[in-house]
């Protein structure tokens, strides 16, 4: 037989058995469209996430007051900005500083309900060595650092219940200005519960003693592990055992190693989802086989060939598992378009996942239907017949 026969005597084996089929091929497609769209939104997601760090820069360094020998808290040196704006490769530095003050919406609150929102003073650079920005209002200038007002972060707006700027907060017993509400700052999420007011005004108001609690800075790329390596000694010569240095990009990285993880376990179950529709392939050619043995018997008889035979029902197996394989990789294409589009992503699709999957429905189908096509070559003609 030409293979263009071969081809049509299989389709029209399979034709004649459509819900069979159907269900047998739905096996195959749940397990390839399980790992084309795990492959292709972690891709997707992992893409994203790449270019958020692109986008923020992965050359931002913090160092943070921790703790000394003792375990007490301590604090950095009051020129330890301007001693890290001395080291050549920085080219941005900044600091916030922690304030003792309560925040509250209206004097009506009572002092003990504090809706989990902190305080830090703030330079008028801090947004700039961020990369952060204000969704609504404004930012501190040289002016408003000096004023009772304060900037939100955007879940300390949501917390107090304010929506746009103009609104008065109490800092204690003072009223503050709202004059702007922070979009999410991705390399500090702390900074999205925080109030946000000048150093002087912290000063005049707080008695907030100028020492900064955390610095900020950003380096050339090429020279962020050397900066890194001297940083807590030029912020605190001395005693750099207590300043915390660390790297808010790393916290991303971080999480994309973990989606790397997550999305092996999930490729993992789409292959054992693959297998179980393998398995229903090949109880489906054997019972196919089981069926049709009076029409094995009569091809038999009238001359086919058991390597006829088999390549029938081999090429039936694979027809089976390669329409599931495509019904498969369209719908894995369309969950990843569709989850990428509802989380703002560009959806991702490795041409590699799609022919992988492929390949993998195809050596399913060869194995599964190996067994069934050498049973049905080695029917006799003659008890495949008079078989009832």
């Amino acid at each position: 037989m030409r293979p263009a026969d071969v081809l049509r005597t299989a389709a029209s084996g399979l034709f004649a058995r459509r819900s069979r089929v159907v269900l047998s091929a739905l096996g195959i497609a749940i397990g390839i469209a399980t790992m084309v769209a795990v492959v292709g939104l972690s891709m997707s997601s992992r893409a994203d996430l790449m270019a958020r760090l692109d986008r923020l820069g992965t050359n931002l360094l913090t160092a943070e007051a921790g703790k000394d020998l003792e375990g007490k808290d301590t604090k950095l040196p009051r020129n330890a900005v301007a001693m890290v704006d001395r080291i050549g490769p920085v080219q941005q530095v900044t600091a916030t500083g922690t304030v003792n003050a309560r925040v509250r919406r209206s004097d009506a609150v009572p002092e003990e309900l504090t809706p989990g929102v902190g305080v830090q003073a703030a330079r008028t650079d801090l947004l700039d060595t961020l990369g952060a920005r204000v969704d609504r209002g404004a930012w501190l200038d040289s002016a408003g650092e000096r004023l009772p007002k304060v900037v939100l972060g955007k879940v300390a707006a949501e917390r107090l219940g304010i929506a746009a700027p103009g609104a008065k907060i109490l800092l204690n017993d003072e009223w503050f200005v709202v004059t702007g509400i922070l979009a999410p700052v991705e390399l500090v999420p702390n900074l999205d519960r925080t109030a946000l007011i000048g150093f002087p005004a912290a000063s005049r108001w707080f008695g907030f003693d100028g020492l900064p609690t955390t610095i900020f800075e950003r380096s050339t790329d090429a020279s962020v592990k050397d900066v890194r390596q001297v940083l807590a000694r030029t912020v605190n010569p001395g005693a750099e055992g207590s300043v915390k240095v660390s790297r808010p990009s790393d916290a991303l990285a971080a999480k994309a190693a973990t989606d790397k993880g997550l999305t092996t376990l999930m490729l993992a179950l789409g292959a054992v989802a693959l297998l179980v529709g393998g398995v229903g392939v090949a109880n489906t050619m054997i019972i196919s086989v089981l069926e049709r043995r009076q029409e094995i018997g009569l091809r038999r008889a009238l001359g086919a060939t058991r390597t006829a035979i088999r390549r029938q029902f081999l090429t039936e197996s694979l027809l089976l598992s390669a329409l599931g394989g495509l019904v498969g990789a369209a719908l894995g294409t369309l969950a990843t378009f569709g989850v990428a589009a509802a989380q703002g992503w560009t959806a991702a699709v490795p041409l590699w996942a799609l022919g992988g999957g492929l390949a993998a429905t195809l050596l399913i189908g060869a194995v599964a239907g190996l067994y069934p096509a050498v049973r049905a070559s080695r029917l006799s003609p003659t008890l495949a017949l008079a078989a009832p």
